[in-house]
């Protein structure tokens, strides 16, 4: 047989070893796509020059040249994932995918009964620090659900962020402590932060 004849013929790969190459093919692709999707979110999440100083949601007129860059190049893409440094069109993006999840998943799956020791806010979008920390709490679950997270990552989702996020939420002294503390009366009220040092 010739040589050329030999490395035309087709190869023969044992079924354990093309399970693998299955696996790790699909584990490619997976990985290439979500790599796509945050390429394509970074990407539209460039801040204009009308668009460029960080939303502050109780005050999004309000400029936030503290958090601008210190060069003034507002194309250098977005300086940080916190929610609460995007720019007022990434934010309202953001909230809207924020707000699909919460309504989605975290309520359907985790929202406890309302109680005065477990308040909750149906408008939690006009709290800032429960924007902050769902925001937060998202981008976790979205990390370590993922497939490379491993087999524990759902459950350090659970115990490192999950948990601790609802205490901080739901506490009666928390953001939600004026608002809903009964599920037959729905309230909403915003409490009122320190103000800063020197003001």
């Amino acid at each position: 047989m010739s040589e050329s004849a030999h490395e035309s013929e087709p190869v023969r790969i044992p079924d354990h070893d093309l399970d693998d190459l299955v696996a790790t093919v699909t584990r490619l692709v997976a990985e290439s796509r979500k790599q796509g999707e945050t390429l394509a979110r970074l990407t539209d999440d460039q801040p204009s020059e009308d668009d460029s100083e960080p939303a502050d949601p109780a005050h999004p007129e309000s400029p936030a040249s503290a958090s601008a860059p210190a060069d003034g190049n507002a194309n250098d893409g977005p300086s940080s994932v916190f929610i609460l440094a995007l720019g007022a069109k990434a934010y309202a993006e953001e909230l809207a995918a924020l707000t699909n999840w919460v309504h989605n998943l975290l309520l359907p799956v985790y929202g406890r009964e309302i109680t005065t020791g477990r308040p909750w806010c149906r408008q939690w979008q006009e709290h800032p620090e429960a924007v902050a920390r769902l925001h937060a709490l998202w981008l976790a679950w979205q990390q370590l659900t993922d497939a490379q997270a491993g087999l524990t990552g759902p459950s350090t989702w659970h115990r490192d962020h999950l948990d601790p996020a609802l205490l901080q939420l739901r506490t009666p002294d928390g953001p939600f402590g004026a608002c809903t503390t009964s599920a037959a009366r729905s309230d909403h009220r915003l409490l009122a932060s320190p103000e800063p040092a020197g003001v």
